[in-house]
């Protein structure tokens, strides 16, 4: 179709994306730095609660990491094209969730400095951890160039329909709608109002809803 309207991530949201991505990898050497550390403790017979403090430590890292991750993914998605690329992206949460507990979890089961109790509960709040980090890693709707395409196109032509035939909206900096009508009321008298193509809506600042009121209004 030469209507349609390839989605591109605009250079803010690639730069935002970036940034993301930085403290979602820094936050995960961290997490993996922790398991070291806590591993060395337990060489040394440290006490079970500091080992306990140290799991709960590396699993908010790890879940920190996965939700930066995926905000980065929504705004700068993969291509489909490549199958283990869009993979790998999508679920790196996941993948780096479980590592930074699994040796760890080893560890504590094979390690003879720690008494059957110990080694019992912290097992058993490792094991945890890891389903933890690593449910929370996986993203179930991966976004991607090829869905945010078909989308932006449903909803275009969408709008075409109620809008006279024109790809025209508006959108506010703190919204997260775009408009038909520049005076709904949900925007009315707002400061730096933007306008442009559904396409720009999703791409500038990943609005991807159209505004009900603005629906209803313009059915009528």
């Amino acid at each position: 179709m030469t209507n349609t309207k390839q989605f591109t991530a605009s250079p803010e949201n690639k730069s935002k994306a970036r940034k993301y991505r930085g403290i979602a990898i820094i936050v995960w050497f961290l997490a993996m730095v922790g398991q070291v550390v806590a591993i060395l403790k337990l060489l040394h017979k440290d006490q079970l609660t500091w080992l306990l403090v140290a799991i709960g430590l590396i699993l908010a890292l790890a879940i920190t990491g996965s939700i930066l991750w995926k905000k980065a993914n929504r705004l700068d998605p993969a291509s489909e094209k490549d199958k283990f690329k869009f993979f790998v992206q999508n679920q790196l949460g996941a993948i780096l969730g479980v590592l930074a507990f699994l040796p760890l979890v080893i560890f504590i089961f094979t390690n003879k400095n720690m008494d059957k109790k110990s080694k019992g509960i912290a097992g058993t709040v490792a094991i945890v951890a890891l389903l933890i980090a690593g449910a929370t890693g996986i993203d179930l709707n991966p976004a991607s160039i090829e869905n945010y395409t078909e989308e932006i196109n449903k909803q275009t032509s969408t709008l075409k329909t109620l809008n006279h035939n024109t790809d025209a909206v508006f959108w506010t900096k703190a919204g997260h709608k775009y408009h038909i009508y520049k005076d709904c009321q949900h925007i009315k008298g707002r400061e730096s109002i933007s306008n442009g193509s559904v396409k720009q809506s999703w791409e500038q600042k990943g609005i991807s809803e159209l505004c009900k009121t603005c629906e209803k209004r313009a059915r009528k």
